[in-house]
């Protein structure tokens, strides 16, 4: 179901959409903002001229408010996750202005996990002391290589020192620090991969995310894709090899940690739990109801100018979907499908179901392990091809 401005007064203000929007929730916040667009990357940003990112932060409030409006009262985040785009191409003062929305709106509760991503090339020591001075507790930085010439590839507007710094200061900084890399572009080789996982370990990370480079629809590499690129197999192979000795674990499939410190808040999307996502292009799932915003900045500020909420797709899933999706996006960790919560919550026939498919797996690609089924290394390499039959 469509709707190119869906009023929020006419959302499917049920008893569990409700009860959903009063419970505990993880919140994410998207920062449709970059310095620059790289030629791989398919989330929405732009780069913001002058007086857009004050504009867009008033629009964020709006949107908040709207939310808090159903519920009659603050949302209770157990987790918060800033992301985007690039949070860090807001000044102290922009975050200042968005830490006040935040609290006005969210009752954020003990124990929380407050995410932030950044940029090497952007990132500043006054957003790593507000930070620390408010409630953020681990930063993920976007790095992708520590080599100067595959960032130049890349087109990264960061250098390998950059980089090097600015993971050092979130370190020092006592913030819970994680590395996204990227594997996969030409010439790459297991020696340089294996030198840049092992100099980010050097600073004392506790978490570390790879990616292969994805050609993706509607991004410049993917109507014109570059010539090349390296079989990112072996390398993902060798990170689950090497990542382990160092004592890592891979808790999902593109995330590895030292013990419990495994980002909670994604965890929550892979275990369906419920989310709000606000500003352009953010999603949420609710009890069932999923809905997406408007991928576009002017769209969702028309909409929020109306006092409309930007929601340009919604969903309620059938009970059948609801769980195949449950066991796939469960089985992308390590915890994968627990027999006893799948049949409290979807029931035995859709747990049947389940083992059905589960059964015709190959046997090198997946565990049981008291009454808990979960993908094997291998079958993390090759969970794109597993995950298909469960579709």
């Amino acid at each position: 179901m469509r709707k190119d401005n869906l009023n929020y007064s006419v959302m499917p203000l049920s008893e569990s959409f409700s009860w959903a929007l009063s419970c505990p929730i993880s919140l994410y916040v998207h920062i449709p903002f970059c310095v620059q667009k790289c030629p791989y990357c398919a989330f929405y940003s732009v780069v913001p001229k002058t007086g857009d990112i004050e504009s867009y932060l008033n629009l964020l409030d709006n949107e908040l408010k709207m939310w808090t409006s159903l519920t009659g009262g603050k949302i209770h985040a157990q987790t918060l996750y800033v992301g985007g785009g690039t949070p860090t191409v807001l000044s102290s003062k922009h975050w200042e202005q968005l830490i006040l929305t935040l609290e006005r709106y969210v009752n954020f509760l003990p124990l929380l996990e407050a995410s932030v991503e950044a940029n090497p090339g952007t990132l500043s020591l006054g957003h790593i002391k507000l930070w620390r001075s408010w409630r953020i507790t681990r930063a993920s930085l976007g790095v992708q290589s520590l080599d100067d010439a595959e960032l130049s590839w890349l087109k990264r507007p960061h250098g390998a020192y950059e980089a090097a710094d600015a993971i050092a200061a979130l370190v020092a900084s006592g913030l819970d620090t994680s590395v996204d890399l990227m594997f996969g572009f030409p010439g790459q080789t297991i020696r340089s991969w294996h030198r840049t996982i092992k100099d980010c370990l050097k600073f004392g990370i506790r978490h570390l995310s790879i990616y292969e480079l994805t050609l993706e629809e509607n991004t410049p590499w993917g109507e014109n894709p570059p010539e090349g690129l390296t079989e990112g197999y072996p390398l993902y192979r060798f990170a689950q090899w090497y990542l382990p000795k160092r004592g890592f674990i891979q808790y999902e499939i593109a995330s590895f940690s030292l013990p419990r410190h495994w980002c909670r808040h994604n965890i929550a999307y892979w275990q369906g739990g419920n989310f709000l996502g606000i500003g352009p292009s953010a999603w949420g799932y609710l009890n069932g109801y999923r809905y997406g915003n408007a991928s576009d900045i002017k769209l969702y500020a028309d909409s929020i100018s109306r006092g409309e909420f930007p929601i340009v797709y919604e969903e309620i899933l059938p009970n059948e979907k609801a769980a195949a999706e449950s066991a796939m996006l469960a089985l992308r960790t390590m915890w994968g499908v627990s027999a006893r919560a799948f049949r409290r919550k979807w029931g035995w026939q859709a747990y049947k179901k389940f083992l059905q498919v589960w059964h015709l797996l190959p046997e090198d690609c997946k565990k049981t392990i008291q009454g808990k089924h979960a993908f094997s290394a291998k079958g993390f390499r090759v969970a794109n091809s597993l995950w298909e039959q469960f579709l």
